[in-house]
């Protein structure tokens, strides 16, 4: 429903986001119940890694975008790109440490997650600035927009 709503708002990025990781959650849940428990022990570590990682993919392209929102924002995508990255490199290794690791990065995320959420409604109610964040955080890292004159 949040993507919804964003498109009513116009903004692009917050429907690609919400919509995109809603289907996620309903994809992994059905990936979880109807596929994962009949695949071959032998391969399932292939197929469970072949999941975080297109999700990586998406969520990297995703983080480069979210240079032009918030640094809030931006914390939230990079900390889950780490997290689906990490999960993708934990279940074609196999290595249970690392699928640790990718637990941690996931509640790191779920933090920044939080923070960006609650600094973006209470900075709405307030109608000012309470909770930094960081706005404009692109143009502090150097991406620039240029408007081009011409057919392109």
């Amino acid at each position: 429903m949040a993507g919804m709503w964003e498109f009513r708002k116009g903004n692009t990025f917050g429907v690609t986001a919400f919509c995109s990781f809603g289907a996620f959650w309903l994809s992994y849940a059905a990936y979880a119940k109807f596929v994962a428990g009949d695949l071959p022990a032998s391969a399932a570590h292939q197929a469970s890694g072949l999941f975080p990682l297109v999700w990586a993919v998406f969520t990297v392209c995703m983080t480069v975008a979210a240079t032009r929102t918030t640094g809030a924002i931006l914390a939230v995508f990079v900390t889950l790109s780490a997290t689906f990255i990490v999960l993708c490199v934990a279940d074609f290794a196999q290595s249970s440490n690392t699928v640790k690791a990718g637990g941690w990065l996931g509640l790191v995320t779920a933090v920044c997650a939080w923070y960006a959420s609650f600094a973006g409604v209470t900075n709405s109610t307030y109608h000012r600035s309470v909770m930094p964040v960081f706005p404009k955080i692109g143009e502090h890292l150097g991406a620039r927009r240029t408007h081009h004159r011409g057919r392109f």
